[in-house]
């Protein structure tokens, strides 16, 4: 890294780290990004504030390409999908290679690109363990797919996601409206309908929307 590449990601941090302050301040009644799986503050990794926001989004030079992600600073993987398929998924039909928001979270979880890889910062770090999906999806619930009225009523064990209403967090945070409102994206369901990569939503479930205690979570659209 060139001396011109570490100032401009010291001032990246700097600001960078002045904003997550902020919106941190009114989500600690929640749950947190803060000690959670996604704090990577403390990893030692290029990042001389501690900063946490910087491992996906950054105030300056951002990348604007990336749909549905404000200000992003990590690198997008470029893989190709085995997709989940089954005789019993009436969604088939429109599942497509994971885009829009999952595959930002993919951008990690699939392993094809370094956690820290962001920036300027080429990336070292691979994600490993429980944590490493890969590129197989066929064994993981199906995502990048239309969860619709139709597909609902065709099913048969799916609630309507248009009329059906939940509630999703607790405290301030609570989001309340139908499963297309609150948690699925243009109609489509992808990892963060179920996930919140900042963990704002339930502090006893980290990263979870929506509590899967007693099967919650997935009760939320499946009627048994």
């Amino acid at each position: 890294m060139t001396n011109n590449q570490r100032v401009r990601l010291f001032n990246k941090t700097l600001i960078a780290a002045t904003v997550c302050g902020s919106l941190f301040a009114g989500t600690l009644s929640a749950g947190s990004i803060v000690g959670s799986a996604h704090d990577f503050s403390n990893r030692g990794w290029i990042n001389p504030f501690g900063e946490i926001c910087v491992f996906c989004h950054t105030p300056h030079n951002a990348d604007t390409t990336v749909i549905g992600a404000p200000l992003w600073n990590h690198e997008l993987t470029t893989a190709t999908y085995t997709l989940y398929d089954s005789p019993t998924f009436d969604g088939a039909a429109t599942i497509i290679q994971p885009g829009g928001v999952s595959i930002l979270c993919l951008s990690c979880h699939d392993g094809t690109v370094a956690i820290d890889s962001y920036g300027t910062n080429p990336g070292t770090t691979f994600i490993s363990g429980a944590a490493l999906i890969g590129t197989d999806l066929s064994n993981d619930h199906p995502i990048s797919f239309d969860y619709t009225t139709a597909l609902a009523l065709d099913d048969g064990s799916l609630h309507d996601p248009m009329s059906t209403t939940v509630t999703i967090g607790e405290g301030d945070k609570t989001k309340v409206g139908t499963i297309a409102e609150v948690m699925l994206f243009a109609d489509q369901l992808q990892c963060a309908s179920c996930h919140d990569v900042h963990n704002t939503f339930t502090a006893d479930d980290p990263l979870l929307r929506i509590t899967n205690v007693g099967s919650a979570l997935c009760l939320t659209c499946h009627n048994k």
